[in-house]
């Protein structure tokens, strides 16, 4: 078996010479396992497999780690006044505590510390390859898999590696979802997706139009609220919008205490709409849409002002555009107004350009791998996906086990052969499997999971793999 050197970067004195389907030269990392990107999940994911006995090389596109929550990468969605939407101690790291003295919604600027302290304190970047984007991954025999990349931004000749497995971490929060209207091309005002956005003074004094119900535009909303000389926001339909406070305390946590009680949904759900009627009242008087589905059939939209704000006249709900014309836009419902900006809080989708997408069961090739437990894919058992969830509560705890499945997986294919295939037969019998309830069918929760059944789950795979 290989080793890797003190950096944890191969060595070609102690690499086997190979090559691939079509001769290229392969160096080859015989046990070692390769981590797609260094954001939260790949850090998580270089951690635990480390922690079981495996070398790991991480490839990170950037010049540092923490992926999304990096406002200097390029593909971080982070503006200046991002917070967690999730408390805090339902979005730590489950063996790396964030400071008790932390607020309980912390700043995207404290996160990035959080990340680097993880890095430190576990000895993680020995194992990342900075500057270096995967071009291609492929399968190869006995389940392994070859990896070509190259420093970012195509400069330098590329190299190609095999790998005993592959975890994939590249986040799916950076390639744009951008919508299409009639018109749009005629129109002379600014015109951006939310990912562009970074900073208030972006909207001081103009008149600008939201488009996008979701966490990141709501809060765009509100900052234009209070810089913009108008906002406009338009809604496809009518959302629950979740007050980040409930009983003094954060909102996910009194629902986490719901759950754990095991209090059946639709006793949450009438809970919810009492609440919400005896605080904010009937949001429909506000101008807002009343919501076309019950409360946790989509991802809550944690904001405490947005409908202080409507309620002020700072923010005039809209429905969705119809149209654009050269100097305005034309709603559904025939009214026109006249933005100076329109910013597209429209979402992401996830991309995996360097494989196959059919290898994920995303036939169509439409960014929706179909995967088990929304990790690990059919007919691959050494081939992972991390962090593909959009769950009610926290994503890193949850990422953390996922990574830690995977490990144990590995392992069991050395130590236990019978066990390990087993799981596989499991997954590939369960292709589709999820945990997320009765949501609407919609791009934004193709992902969706409820943080408790999800753990649960997570629990009864390790159960089974480990035969307890």
């Amino acid at each position: 078996m290989p080793t890797p050197t003190e950096h944890g970067r191969p060595d070609p004195e102690t690499t086997t010479p190979a090559r691939s389907h079509d001769g290229r030269p392969v160096a080859d990392r015989g046990d070692t396992v390769c981590v797609i990107g260094a954001g939260a999940s790949g850090l998580t994911a270089i951690k635990n497999l480390a922690e079981h006995g495996f070398g790991v090389d991480c490839y990170e596109r950037e010049t540092g780690i923490g992926g999304a929550w990096n406002w200097r990468h390029d593909r971080s969605p982070v503006y200046a006044s991002t917070h967690l939407i999730s408390s805090r101690p339902f979005t730590q790291f489950p063996d790396f505590p964030m400071p008790d003295d932390w607020p309980d919604y912390p700043h995207h600027s404290r996160l990035l510390s959080y990340f680097e302290r993880y890095a430190d304190h576990f000895d993680l970047r020995r194992h990342i390859w900075f500057g270096t984007e995967v071009v291609r991954i492929e399968p190869v025999a006995d389940d392994r898999w070859d990896v070509t990349t190259r420093s970012t931004g195509g400069y330098g000749p590329e190299r190609t590696s095999r790998y005993a497995a592959v975890l994939i971490a590249n986040g799916h929060n950076w390639s744009p979802k951008l919508p299409r209207y009639e018109g749009l091309e005629q129109f002379r005002g600014e015109v951006m997706h939310a990912s562009s956005y970074q900073d208030p003074a972006q909207l001081r004094g103009k008149r600008v139009l939201v488009v996008g119900a979701g966490n990141t535009g709501c809060d765009i909303a509100v900052e234009a609220a209070q810089q913009a000389s108008h906002c406009w926001h338009s809604t496809r339909r009518g959302y629950w919008y979740a007050p980040k406070y409930v009983f003094g305390r954060p909102a996910d946590q009194v629902n986490d205490t719901l759950l754990a009680l095991r209090v059946p949904l639709w006793l949450r759900q009438w809970l919810y709409h009492r609440t919400l009627r005896l605080t904010v009242g009937d949001l429909t008087r506000f101008g807002l849409p009343e919501p076309d589905h019950r409360v946790y059939e989509t991802h809550p939209i944690a904001n405490s002002q947005l409908v202080y704000h409507v309620g002020h006249g700072a923010i005039t709900p809209v429905p969705d555009i119809a149209r654009l014309h050269s100097h305005s836009v034309e709603l559904t419902d025939g009214r026109q107004i006249d933005p100076e900006l329109v910013i597209f809080a429209t979402g992401y989708l996830p991309r995996f350009e360097f494989l196959d997408a059919k290898i994920l069961g995303d036939d169509e090739g439409v960014g929706r791998p179909r995967l088990w437990l929304n990790a690990f894919v059919p007919n691959y058992p050494t081939l992972a996906v991390a962090g593909l969830l959009q769950p009610d509560s926290g994503l890193f705890p949850l990422v953390h086990w996922q990574a830690v499945l995977f490990a144990r997986l590995l392992h069991a294919r050395m130590t236990r052969p019978q066990r390990a295939a087993a799981f596989a037969a499991r997954v590939t019998s369960g292709a589709g499997e999820r945990y997320s309830g009765r949501v609407k069918d919609s791009t934004r929760h193709w992902f969706e999971v409820g943080h408790v059944d999800y753990l649960r789950a997570l629990e009864r795979a390790l159960r089974d793999l480990e035969g307890k």
